[in-house]
């Protein structure tokens, strides 16, 4: 029996041949969409879940509150950790880590002096310090030493990449690397061991770890004391007890910041509150700026629901074509009930077609997905796997789903055709069946109104990340070469380095600053008015810059001046810059009241006075996701700054780094030459939106294409049903124009139908996603009239590919057996 049923389910796929493609190839590029996103989702869900005791790993934040104002930040002092696990017997262990990423410094000079050989020097990322108790924490395999080592001073550990870019096949155990990194100075470390993370992504992702101990943390450690106010540096981990609650543990910290910092904090006139977040949540729910690039939750929600609307899309394609391909099969219906079928197997019969069907489409989708995943991983820059143990149930959900497609699409014919009474079918009222074809309808206009909003949602997110590229910054970020000064000796050479790139004529200006534009910056302080209480004054980010920065990023003063050369050494004795908001969260009536006026702060119990010299126009120092905050320059009097920048004429780019590089060189010749661009750098805080905007882009053609081939099977379904009509029609005097018009008016008006209704949904969603950016593109009428003349072209286009076929049809073909 069922070898008979498959024989009649694969004749009637090859007798419809082009329907059969359709449904299966339509299908299948649905699922393979939503397989590769549901992957994407699935990586991003299972950040840290392969660590053994994600259940118990906690990360400590903190909650600044300064003038009614609350900042969530993901570290605290070094002796955080320390009072932790002394006060509370529910932590088993704590743990403290420094990603160097998060105070502006994206690369360490890494050096190797191979005995008799060749020196080696180059900049490594994802740089990290961290106690040896870390590895108690987190979960590491090692290849060569163990994580124990990193109690030593200046003691090393490197992953397996990094070991191989340096050392090749040789053995790095006991090796010696010169480490350059601006908060710990520059030393020999001792490489004692090599790592290999967990398989599975992890919120912390570093390339190496250096100890505490050895370099200028720990002496920075020894003059901190047992500061607990200042100096937030250290991201703190703690692993609990088994069974200890998190939440009574986070009821404890109020009198615990108390105990140790509660009079401190009231001088320096604000307060910190601690609170827990699960490890776990670290990636997608953190809710602040965390070390290392977090995810977003909005996004994946639109990208499950891209993927739930595209797959969506191929369902309702692969449900229309099954009933409307089934309906031509009225009279095979009825001949078999006559003959003696029973309902059942007239159910079996159709239901085993349309899983059939969907299994096919299974198989190809699975072949595509995996060939299709290396392209998916460059635009997600995720690390998917198809096949992997870890998503076997992945895998096994979309089996189940294509086996629902098959079902569902498969329950109509097998229950509405197998119901009715032989004479009703042979005499063919089912082809009128009001039911039958308003199912369709509600079907087709669906899927065009999904459609609708994705098309919609892609031109609106791509105008939004072009507005971001020529949007006013308030500064100018075209042709600024950005030089990393990682080192002792890089720093020390910026006088002569400065002096010798402004003899350059293409050379506008040169610049220092310890952190530019775009990259993360961590210092700030609570400042208020000279007269006024402590906790009046708002949190102020702060940069400190040479006498040429403002001027090399051409951001110009509102009222006062900016520093400059001639006055060198009284604008270092605390003078001090604001942008308009400190001025007003300061309480100044306006910029020009500020100019001449004290401000104050506190650290560590010493009150010091600033004098404010100028107010500059307000600029985003941060991407266009964040509002702007309060910012302050100092005149660096130490002259130890992280970063030079060049700010170029026209001409030759390649031309200007290669005379920078040789000026470098001459100078610094046993370290190498690094540089970036500014508007490079600053489009790095968009990765995820460009990802997002490209991925809505994909697979809104895809939805498209799917739509279309399930409109143009549709469109030849309705023609050929409809072929004696036309011929009629046409022996009386119709048109091909006419006959054109009365064939796409039906379906036209569908589309017509889904633009009213995927209109005004699409302009709410997106109108919620401009929301998380401070400057936004305005969602202009235009959009929704480009949608649906595009919209229309093409559905228009597509039905008449077959309504022209058949208008043109001889009608003596069709009408020939009347």
């Amino acid at each position: 029996m069922f070898r008979n049923y498959f024989k009649v389910a694969w004749r009637g796929l090859l007798k419809n041949k082009m329907v059969s493609i359709i449904n299966v190839f339509g299908l299948s590029i649905g699922l393979v969409c939503c397989m590769l996103i549901v992957l994407f989702i699935y990586n991003e869900l299972s950040y840290d879940s392969s660590q053994k005791k994600i259940g118990r790993l906690y990360q400590v934040g903190t909650v600044f509150v300064t003038g009614g104002k609350e900042d969530r930040f993901p570290a605290e002092p070094a002796v955080m950790a320390e009072n932790i696990k002394k006060d509370f017997p529910e932590v088993e262990q704590t743990a403290r880590t420094i990603v160097f990423d998060f105070f502006g410094e994206y690369k360490a000079l890494i050096q190797y002096f191979p005995p008799g050989g060749e020196p080696k020097s180059y900049y490594e990322t994802k740089a990290c310090a961290a106690d040896a108790s870390f590895f108690e924490l987190f979960d590491y395999e090692f290849i060569e030493g163990t994580s124990s080592a990193l109690d030593q001073p200046r003691s090393i550990l490197i992953s397996e990449e990094m070991a191989k870019r340096i050392f090749g096949r040789q053995p790095a155990l006991h090796k010696l690397l010169h480490v350059g990194i601006q908060l710990n100075g520059a030393h020999d470390f001792v490489v004692n061991g090599v790592f290999r993370p967990r398989p599975g992504p992890s919120h912390l992702d570093a390339n190496f770890f250096i100890s505490m101990n050895g370099g200028d943390l720990e002496e920075r450690r020894k003059k901190d004391g047992t500061n607990m106010v200042f100096d937030n540096l250290y991201t703190t981990y703690l692993l609990l007890r088994p069974g200890a609650d998190p939440k009574r543990l986070a009821a404890k910290f109020p009198l615990f910041v108390e105990k140790y910092a509660g009079s401190a904090l009231r001088e320096a006139g604000f307060y910190r509150k601690q609170f827990l977040l699960p490890v776990a949540d670290i990636h997608l729910h953190a809710d602040m700026m965390e070390p290392t690039p977090s995810g977003s939750l909005s996004y994946l929600y639109i990208l499950g629901s891209v993927a739930a609307f595209v797959l969506l899309i191929a369902c309702i394609n692969f449900m229309n074509l099954s009933t409307a391909r089934s309906s031509r099969r009225s009279a095979e219906v009825g001949i078999r009930k006559v003959l003696g079928a029973e309902k059942s197997s007239l159910i079996r019969q159709f239901l085993g077609e349309s899983i059939l069907l969907s299994l096919i489409s299974f198989l190809l989708a699975l072949v595509m997905a995996e060939l299709l995943i290396p392209l998916f991983e460059d635009l997600t820059g995720g690390r998917l796997a198809l096949f992997d143990r870890t998503h076997l149930r992945v895998t096994a959900l979309f089996l189940g789903l294509s086996l629902l497609t098959g079902i569902l699409s498969g329950i109509y014919p097998a229950f509405y055709l197998s119901s009715f009474q032989p004479v009703k079918v042979l005499r063919g009222s089912l082809f009128n069946s009001l039911a039958a074809a308003s199912v369709r309808r509600v079907l087709v206009v669906l899927q065009y109104s999904i459609s609708v909003a994705l098309i919609i949602s892609a031109i609106i997110i791509s105008r939004q990340l072009f507005f971001l590229r020529s949007v006013d910054m308030g500064f100018a970020r075209d042709r600024q070469l950005v030089i990393p000064m990682p080192s002792r000796l890089a720093r020390s050479i910026y006088p002569a380095l400065k002096l010798e790139l402004e003899k350059k004529s293409q050379i506008l200006s040169v610049g220092a600053s310890a952190y530019y534009p775009g990259i993360s910056n961590p210092s700030s302080d609570n400042f208020h008015r000279e007269g006024t209480g402590v906790e009046a004054g708002p949190l102020i980010m702060l940069n400190h810059v040479d006498e040429s920065y403002l001027q090399t990023l051409d951001i110009r003063p509102v009222a006062g001046r900016l520093f400059s050369r001639e006055r060198v050494l009284p604008d270092r004795n605390r003078h001090i810059i604001l942008n308009e908001v400190a001025v007003e969260k300061l309480g100044f009536t306006s910029p020009a009241a500020a100019i001449g006026k004290r401000i104050c702060n506190v650290y560590k119990g010493i009150a010091d006075t600033s004098e404010v010299i100028g107010v500059v126009k307000d600029f985003h120092f941060e991407d266009l996701h964040r509002p702007i905050l309060s910012y302050g320059f100092f005149l660096d009097s130490n002259i130890v700054y992280n970063y030079a920048l060049i700010h170029a004429g026209p001409g030759n780019a390649d031309d200007l780094i290669g005379s920078v590089a040789a000026v470098w060189h001459k100078l610094d010749p046993g370290e190498p030459f690094d540089y970036s661009f500014l508007d490079e750098d600053f489009q790095r805080n968009y990765v995820s939106d460009k990802r997002l905007s490209a991925l809505v882009n994909y697979f809104t053609v895809i939805a498209i294409i799917i739509s279309c081939m399930g409109l143009f099977g549709l469109a030849t379904f309705s023609a050929e049903q409809r072929a004696k009509e036309i011929g009629i029609r046409k022996v009386l005097g119709a048109t091909v124009p006419a006959l054109v018009g009365l064939l796409t008016k039906d379906f036209i008006k569908l589309v017509l139908i889904a633009l009213a209704l995927a209109g005004p949904a699409a302009w709410l969603a997106m109108r919620k996603w401009l929301e998380g950016f401070t400057e936004r593109v305005p969602i202009s009428w235009a959009v929704f009239a480009y949608t649906a003349a595009v919209v229309l072209l093409v559905a228009f286009s597509t039905i008449c590919v077959q309504t022209i076929r058949a208008a043109l049809t001889n009608p003596t073909k069709t009408l020939k057996s009347e």
